[in-house]
């Protein structure tokens, strides 16, 4: 009994101890990698025609009367300059051959004339651009004059580095020179919003203006990112910069490199988020996942069989967690590639099959029509949930100019202070569906929310058609107060 109780004491004792972790050695110097690695980073500088805001004309016109008025005749004779303005623009980059092929921004070259590269000797070079590609934010420069023995950089694996280790930062803020900051990773993966398909590298390390293009390396001397972008009030570092990862990076350089046609995967679906309201409207547990709003006629989607309402789990053996992750995977995913589709739909969870295709550019040719109704108009409509509807008849189709397949109903107004309207329902909008269920006319609408109350849910999924484009929403189904 009594040695029973010692190691039940022991055991509590045990479980009770903090876990203890070998913290990694904090770098004494960055010195003998800095020296090595800093022959490769170079400063680029660009020159550019601005359009003078006085090329055509613009100069200040008074009129009578004005205090200024006597100096019309003085604008009028200044004679307008006809080539406009010339600017110059700094950023960094790096040698990743030793016949001088260098990666940067596509934002620090773009509309550049002339570049020059200047390397850590200050000696200077003419570079030509050997390609580009915006929607990366990645450019491809080549040195001119025949040198082959620059020293140069390997492009590492970013998906081996991990939050919470060391990197260093080489580059060119504010015009300045080599200059080299530290820092650990802080996030991966972020998303900024800045295109679609961020999947940025956050960093500590300080990240200024200047520093675009210029190579992240870790502690082994390997590119794992290109500084690309700074969060800052003031223009200046506050420890959150970011950079797009080596492992994004490295397909786009090879086929810049070899003269190729960037090629990126394509689904054609247009997707959403899956907020924690669409989550409880529809019974999910958790809010992750891509909500599929439409699917593209004639897409590698349609062909597969996607529907409307299907939530996108996993692409290619990849979880898709949030919304902003799939036209990343989509995009690096070879064309013409059969790869399945984890989708759930409905509660049930089903696999597609589906054949890649490849991205083109799109234009945005769509019509905004918000029909506003009139008094008598929205005395006549059907209020539900604080939301004027109509029946979309061939009469209204005219009348709106809608297209000639809109089917649903017509949201003619809200409202004051309907729940609906803080969820961005307007005029103009039409109704396609709620509660996974196609509505017709607006007694279709108010059954489906009575069915949605009953199930004791706090809102109601419709899919919305605005502008040409279709949207899940979440809207609350509470009783509107008198």
């Amino acid at each position: 009994m009594y040695m029973s109780l010692i190691r039940i004491l022991v055991i509590a004792v045990l479980f009770t101890l903090p876990i203890k972790v070998q913290a990694a050695a904090t770098p004494e110097s960055f010195a003998d990698l800095v020296e090595k690695l800093s022959p490769a980073v170079v400063n680029i500088s660009t020159t550019q025609t601005v359009k003078s805001p006085f090329a055509d004309g613009g100069f200040p016109v008074f009129p009578p009367g004005h205090p200024f008025e006597q100096f019309n005749e003085f604008f009028e004779n200044l004679p307008a300059p006809k080539d406009g303005v010339k600017a110059t623009s700094l950023g960094s980059g790096f040698i990743i051959s030793a016949d001088g092929i260098v990666v940067t921004n596509n934002h620090v070259i773009n509309d550049a004339e002339d570049i020059t590269i200047t390397t850590e000797d200050n000696k200077q070079y003419e570079a030509e651009i050997i390609g580009t590609d915006s929607k990366t934010d990645i450019a491809l420069l080549k040195i001119k004059g025949g040198k082959k023995d620059f020293a140069f950089v390997p492009i590492g694996d970013s998906d081996k580095s991990r939050v919470g280790d060391w990197i260093v930062a080489i580059g060119n803020p504010f015009g300045l020179g080599g200059t080299v900051t530290a820092g650990i990773i802080s996030a991966r993966a972020r998303d900024i919003n800045s295109g679609p398909y961020d999947d940025f590298i956050q960093t500590d390390a300080a990240i200024n203006r200047g520093n675009s293009g210029g190579p992240m390396f870790n502690t082994n001397g390997e590119v794992i990112g290109i500084n690309s972008a700074i969060y800052s009030p003031s223009g200046g570092s506050v420890g959150i910069g970011f950079a797009i990862p080596s492992n994004m990076a490295k397909p786009i350089i090879e086929s810049l490199k070899a003269g190729k046609k960037i090629k990126r995967g394509w689904l054609g679906v247009k997707i959403q988020a899956v907020s924690k309201e669409i989550a409880e409207s529809i019974g999910l547990k958790e809010d992750v996942g891509a909500l599929v709003a439409e699917v593209t006629p004639g897409s590698p989607a349609e062909k597969a069989g996607f529907k409307v309402g299907d939530i996108i789990l996993s692409f290619n053996g990849i979880d898709i967690g949030g919304s902003h992750k799939l036209p990343r995977v989509v995009a690096e995913t070879d064309v013409g590639k059969e790869v399945k589709v984890e989708v759930l739909r409905g509660t049930k969870k089903q696999i597609v099959m589906a054949k890649v295709g490849e991205l083109k550019d799109e234009k945005d040719d769509t019509a905004d029509n918000k029909p506003k109704g009139n008094k008598k108009e929205l005395e006549s409509s059907e209020s539900i949930l604080g939301i004027h509807v109509i029946e979309i008849t061939p009469a209204v189709r005219e009348k709106y100019e809608l297209d000639k397949d809109a089917e649903g109903l017509l949201v003619m107004g809200l409202k004051s202070g309907s729940a609906a309207g803080e969820k961005g329902i307007a005029a103009g909008d039409i109704l396609i569906e709620a509660g996974q269920k196609r509505l017709k006319k607006p007694e279709d609408f108010r059954k489906v929310v009575e069915e949605v109350r009953a199930l004791g849910r706090k809102s109601v999924l419709t899919l919305v058609s605005r502008g040409g484009e279709n949207i899940f929403v979440a809207i609350p189904v509470a009783k509107e107060k008198n």
